[in-house]
């Protein structure tokens, strides 16, 4: 069983979170969603065996810890700016991360430590990016159209 932990159930999440249950039962997935708002987290998950709710404050060292520690991937859903800590807990704790934004300054300074330790963080996959490189290629493509 591979223990997914999403950080963040805001409603950037709740795709993430469809697909991932629809997945769970055929891929041995346990998905947990840690957020500040419980009650956002159970109205995502429903009745889903493959699911649970934690409340999980990203600014207290402790529990955001904590549910790392008990993953096997990380997928951080929160705001960007609020990305690196919970990857200096992937680094520590040796697991893999997924986000959907940019790198920032402060996770570039992370990759030395996250290549050493054989783990793998995958940023900019998901909204954030994709809407804005699609924003600029239609206006790169209307430059070239109109000349």
């Amino acid at each position: 069983m591979r223990n997914i932990l999403i950080v963040g159930a805001g409603k950037s999440s709740s795709y993430l979170v469809k697909y991932l249950l629809d997945k769970a039962p055929h891929e041995s997935l346990s998905v947990t969603i840690g957020d500040i708002n419980t009650e956002n987290v159970k109205k995502l998950i429903g009745d889903s065996k493959h699911a649970r709710a934690i409340q999980l404050n990203v600014f207290d060292d402790e529990s955001r810890s904590q549910a790392i520690k008990n993953a096997d991937i990380v997928v951080s859903m929160l705001p960007a700016r609020y990305h690196f800590e919970v990857a200096k807990d992937c680094v520590k704790y040796g697991k893999h991360l997924v986000t959907a934004s940019y790198v920032s300054k402060e996770m570039r300074e992370l990759d030395d430590e996250v290549k050493s330790k054989g783990l793998v963080f995958m940023n900019e996959i998901g909204v954030d990016p994709g809407i804005d490189h699609m924003s600029a290629m239609q206006v790169i493509d209307r430059i070239r159209k109109d000349g």
